[in-house]
């Protein structure tokens, strides 16, 4: 199944949502693949196995299930979630990008592929997926919100 959606984050035309910078937001989505217990309340542990300028190697623990994956970023643009086959799991990837169509409007493009294709037997649970996956990004957008709003997110890059 592939599925994308895009959340709007600075709505000039309302006042009474707070903007947020791009570095903010990228800080914020940089921070979702360092400390992601900090967005998914019912992840167990996250081990950061290695590190350079662009990838981040991770091993997620939910309950008994244990999965590796691969972030890779691309400064201020785009946060890249890939996941190899292992076990049970296919490969399967999350692309979140920061679009900008002119000064200040900031939108994050989620983009999943879960390695699975769009049959009739699955359409009913690929339903379930999408909603799941668009109630997660809001609530990402939520705590970067909330982070630089107690200024979590002011540091330099």
């Amino acid at each position: 199944m592939q599925f994308e959606h895009l959340i709007e984050i600075n709505d000039p035309g309302n006042p009474l949502i707070d903007s947020l910078t791009r570095d903010q937001l990228w800080r914020g989505l940089v921070m979702r693949a360092e400390a992601p217990k900090l967005f998914v309340p019912w992840l167990d542990e996250c081990m950061l196995l290695a590190r350079d300028a662009a990838t981040l190697q991770r091993e997620l623990r939910y309950d008994a299930l244990h999965i590796r994956d691969t972030v890779t970023f691309t400064p201020l643009h785009t946060v890249r979630y890939d996941v190899p086959a292992q076990g049970d799991i296919p490969t399967s990837s999350l692309v979140m990008t920061i679009e900008e169509p002119e000064a200040g409007s900031l939108f994050v493009r989620f983009q999943y592929d879960d390695g699975r294709g769009e049959d009739d037997a699955d359409a009913f649970y690929n339903e379930f997926r999408r909603s799941a996956y668009k109630e997660a990004d809001i609530d990402t957008i939520k705590v970067i919100r909330q982070m630089a709003d107690e200024g979590r997110l002011n540091l330099p890059i």
